[in-house]
């Protein structure tokens, strides 16, 4: 069977060869004469496969030693009660940067369990940009500072991160961690899905600075308390074994290509593709602030609802699927994340253009 191009938001493509590599060592690991699926997570062969995951990561993101790589279950969903819970040490005040549904969630969830403070807002507009952010307004007694850096539904990203002094930037990476270089110095908390742009659902990703572990609230369950898994080396319980060797392949991949510099080079290359058809085209347009655009996520619009589901029903014949966008702003979307060949996108390029060509009056 041919496969397709796969433009979902996740769960989203992975990169070919890491699928043929699982494929080949489905039945049995190397010499251990077992898949990775059944293999115990306290055996030998499986510690060296969670640490050099966690190498390779630390590798390809520059990951300071005073940080903490952490491989949690949840999703980053359960990343918006753990933060607070475990950086309300001091005031439990928290300023947030409010940029779509999933920051509006995460806000949500804080208030729970503090004072949360939104320091600036795009909802007004749609979250079709990143709002203008003055740090003279930043609260300088806040526990931490929370964004969203890339904005999967709406594709707006952070060209430029805030400067939030002492108080530690929290951001959910979850759909372009890995896309573009990222000091990660300059956060004290950095969380991600996997299922975009490092491997399959049910692994989450943190990296923490290691003196933010420790302050948990007294009513912080176990499972939720960074140190039980810092101490743990992630082992705490079972953790999701598969999805952090996929990841691990994934990490592998990354290196083969080049690195995240090299990565971000394509993805740019990638991006521009697409929305310099958008920019021109008379019947396509692009929903996204220019200056905010995402490179993972690019969402577009027709001008009528008939023709949005006309151009995704001809995308599928033509084998581009998952290209509806999300409810909240209809038309459609191509996340093309880094496992998204240049290919795929010159391809749905060209169908657009068919598309406008037929349908243009």
């Amino acid at each position: 069977m041919k496969r397709v191009y796969n433009f979902s938001a996740g769960p989203s493509v992975l990169p070919e060869s890491v699928l043929k590599e699982a494929q080949k060592e489905m039945l049995c690991y190397q010499d251990s004469g077992m898949s990775v699926m059944e293999m115990s997570h306290r055996s030998e062969a499986y510690g060296k496969i969670i640490q050099e995951a966690e190498q390779l990561l630390r590798e390809l993101m520059n990951i300071p030693s005073n940080y903490k790589v952490l491989f949690l279950q949840g999703g980053a969903s359960s990343q918006f009660a753990m933060v607070p819970l475990n950086l309300f040490r001091k005031n439990k005040k928290a300023d947030y940067v409010n940029t779509g549904v999933w920051s509006k969630k995460a806000i949500k969830e804080a208030k729970r369990y503090g004072n949360i403070r939104i320091v600036a807002s795009s909802e007004e507009e749609g979250f079709n940009h990143i709002p203008e952010l003055d740090s003279t307004k930043f609260d300088p007694d806040a526990d931490y500072f929370y964004i969203v850096s890339n904005n999967t539904i709406y594709g707006t990203r952070y060209t430029d991160l805030p400067d939030t002094g002492e108080v530690p930037l929290v951001a959910d990476m979850s759909s372009n961690i890995l896309s573009e270089v990222c000091d990660v110095s300059k956060f004290g908390i950095i969380f991600a899905g996997a299922q975009k742009n490092m491997g399959p659902a049910g692994l989450t990703v943190v990296i923490i600075r290691e003196d933010l572990i420790g302050h948990a609230m007294d009513i912080t369950p176990t499972m939720f308390n960074y140190k039980t898994h810092a101490d743990a080396n992630s082992m705490f319980n079972t953790p999701p074994t598969y999805s952090i060797y996929i990841a691990k392949l994934v990490f592998s991949w990354l290196k083969e290509q080049g690195g995240i510099l090299a990565m971000e080079k394509r993805n740019k290359e990638k991006a521009k593709i697409l929305y310099d058809y958008l920019d021109q085209s008379t019947l396509f347009k692009g929903t996204a602030a220019k200056k905010d655009r995402s490179l993972m996520n690019i969402p577009f619009v027709l001008p009528t609802e008939e023709l949005n589901k006309a151009f995704i029903q001809e995308a599928i014949q033509q084998g581009f699927v998952n290209l509806k966008g999300h409810r909240s702003v209809g038309g459609m979307r191509a996340s093309i994340y880094n496992a998204m060949p240049t290919e795929g996108v010159i391809k749905l390029v060209t169908f657009m253009k068919e598309f406008e060509e037929k349908h243009a009056k």
